[in-house]
């Protein structure tokens, strides 16, 4: 029996269910090249952040809520790529059969979470939170605490389970505990994790 056994659990998507990374990095290039943007420097400011943050901080001179729109498309156009996380499936599958309140809660925009969970088959979330919910992105706490809201769980029994270092941050200071994947991020920088661990099968065996 896992450690967390108890909790609401509230998933990051990409790095954590969903295997994006190349189609993240391809369509924020893309946008990036098209805004004559250094795409390295917008990657390094890319992971956990939602579009609209992203755009903010990269190119303020720019509308961010349309920008959002573009790198979202671009996102969704450079998809091919995309797989489920190993174990992700099993997992949610299982959550699902124990009757486990669980939510997604990501940075992600609506429209390209949906594309995602749907296209590689994974069980649809009865709570959703995305980019479009909140006024403020990871790693403000506000997409954790109203994804606990919304899956009717005090903050103190969920738990988090993250890949980035603001998405730690984030359900950190929500007051939740939170499981770090070591998938995209190195432990080093996970540190600020109640737990890291190195892929989601090993975070099941706290959840579960």
């Amino acid at each position: 029996m896992g450690e967390y056994v108890g909790a609401a659990v509230l998933f990051d998507m990409d790095g954590v269910l969903v295997d994006s990374g190349s189609s993240i990095r391809e369509g924020v290039t893309a946008w990036a090249r098209e805004r004559f943007l250094d795409p390295a420097h917008v990657l390094e400011h890319a992971h956990g952040r939602t579009d609209h943050d992203l755009a903010r901080i990269v190119a303020p001179h720019l509308d961010p809520a349309e920008e959002a729109e573009r790198i979202q498309a671009q996102e969704i156009a450079h998809g091919a790529t995309v797989r489920a996380m190993p174990g992700a499936a099993g997992l949610l599958t299982e959550m699902e059969t124990r009757g486990r309140s669980w939510a997604v809660v990501t940075s992600a925009g609506r429209t390209l979470a949906l594309s995602r969970l749907s296209t590689l088959g994974l069980p649809a979330p009865r709570v959703l939170v995305t980019a479009e919910d909140v006024e403020a992105g990871k790693p403000d706490p506000g997409p954790y605490l109203l994804g606990a809201e919304r899956v009717g769980a005090d903050p103190s029994v969920c738990v988090v389970v993250e890949d980035s270092p603001n998405g730690v941050a984030a359900g950190a200071a929500a007051g939740m505990a939170v499981v770090a994947v070591a998938t995209t991020t190195g432990p080093g920088e996970l540190a600020q994790a109640t737990a890291v661990v190195p892929d989601v099968s090993t975070a099941a065996s706290l959840l579960l």
